[in-house]
């Protein structure tokens, strides 16, 4: 091709056909350009190509931990209600007065110990923001969805931080009132006293507060999900 292209030059130059060989030559100096610009927008393209399969892998990864998370606080709240139950019956025969189930008063007594704990160190958007690869996910939705979760997470922690904070607080008033091994409760009537019943209403406050932040972890979790599932279809 550059041979005939040449052969027509020298031709032109050759018959002294002067105005033609400058029409020719602007014509073969756009042709260049063009092929040039073409080949600029076939590299543009490609690597466009490989952001979007990039940010694609990066969605199901986040999706993944999402997910991940989600079975994970689940299990939380399970785990959290099951204890909580305990001690509102707890807290009922204590306000009542009926030493007739000491046995299991101390056993749901010895499980003030149990508490859930969730207690993410980092989260994806973490991760994505010090890694500086978070400037690979272009839906700014999902980035301050991502942000939001992350705050929520630092919330739970702390709660989670109190509560244990708290059981340590209760274990040495526990071990003065209930005998660990056998397990029985030694003195009963300081056992039935405001004082010892407030431990109860304190676990249970905290454990309402902390089943509330967890379903809000979820209801965040499913937003992030959506979004990143329609990003997923359209891509």
């Amino acid at each position: 091709m550059l041979k005939f292209f040449r052969k027509i030059r020298q031709n032109l130059i050759f018959k002294g056909k002067t105005v033609n060989y400058l029409k020719y030559a602007i014509g073969e100096i756009i042709l260049v350009v063009i092929g040039i610009l073409i080949a600029l927008q076939i590299n543009n393209w490609n690597e466009s190509r490989k952001l979007v399969v990039e940010e694609k892998q990066y969605y199901k990864n986040i999706k993944r931990q999402l997910n991940e998370d989600a079975d994970f606080i689940n299990n939380n709240i399970e785990f959290n209600q099951f204890y909580y139950d305990q001690y509102d019956y707890a807290t009922q025969q204590l306000l009542s007065n009926d030493r007739s189930h000491l046995d299991s008063l101390a056993i749901i007594t010895l499980n003030l110990l149990e508490y859930s704990d969730f207690h993410q160190e980092s989260n994806i958007y973490a991760a994505l923001v010090n890694s500086g690869e978070i400037k690979l996910i272009n839906n700014q939705d999902i980035v301050e969805g991502l942000q939001k979760l992350e705050e929520t997470y630092i919330y739970i922690n702390r709660l989670e931080a109190s509560h244990f904070d708290i059981i340590k607080g209760v274990y040495p008033e526990l071990s003065k009132i209930i005998r660990f091994h056998p397990l029985k409760v030694e003195r009963v009537d300081q056992f039935f006293e405001f004082e010892f019943q407030n431990h109860f209403f304190i676990m249970k406050d905290i454990m309402v507060e902390k089943d509330q932040i967890y379903h809000q972890a979820l209801e965040r979790i499913d937003h992030i999900l959506s979004m990143i599932d329609k990003e997923l279809l359209t891509q």
